[in-house]
């Protein structure tokens, strides 16, 4: 059995230590978010104060972007050194397309989320002038999707992996080497 290679496992370290810092934000601004007790009425114009909502969904935005571009970059980089085969490549796009699909909708969901909850003052509300308030569990699907995501990278990053490793190729006899016998 091969040792895993130390580069894939510090960027598979990576990759969970951001995903994980990212869930932990996603986590953490759906229970700091605004609520609809939070909101002040004067007549026809609301105001809701800045949450620490806002600083953790940015936080999460900041950690899975890095992690989802330390994985991709690192990869694909990585992806060209050997030959793979067709399979192999169909796999590696599917759990790349997937991987992307899944963090645009995290960011999405992350970054309108922590926007709503950044302060809105009378008459300047996030949309139109009028107050909106992120709906249960929005940041709770941003957390599963981030999850999702490092899921999605960390297979591909094994799918590459697996495709680039180091083979025993024939020597000159036309033997593999792991056949080749020391006669003393």
């Amino acid at each position: 059995m091969e040792k895993p290679e130390l580069g894939r496992l510090v960027i598979c370290s990576i990759v969970v230590f951001l995903g994980t810092l990212a869930f932990s934000c996603s986590v953490a601004a759906e229970f700091k978010k605004v609520k609809a007790k939070d909101m002040k009425l004067d007549g026809s114009l609301c105001s809701l104060p800045r949450s620490s909502a806002f600083g953790l969904g940015i936080a999460a935005v900041v950690c899975l972007s890095i992690a989802q571009i330390v994985g991709t970059s690192t990869v694909c980089i990585r992806s060209g050194d050997k030959k793979k085969t067709s399979r192999s490549r169909i796999v590696y796009i599917t759990l790349l397309v997937l991987s992307w699909i899944s963090f645009g909708s995290a960011v999405i969901l992350l970054a309108t989320g922590s926007s709503m909850n950044g302060g809105q003052p009378y008459g300047k509300g996030w949309m139109d002038g009028n107050c909106y308030i992120v709906r249960n569990e929005v940041f709770l699907g941003a957390a599963v999707l981030v999850v999702t995501t490092v899921v999605f990278t960390l297979g591909f990053t094994y799918a590459v992996g697996a495709t680039i490793r180091h083979r025993t190729r024939p020597d000159e006899g036309g033997r593999d080497h792991q056949q080749r016998k020391v006669i003393n």
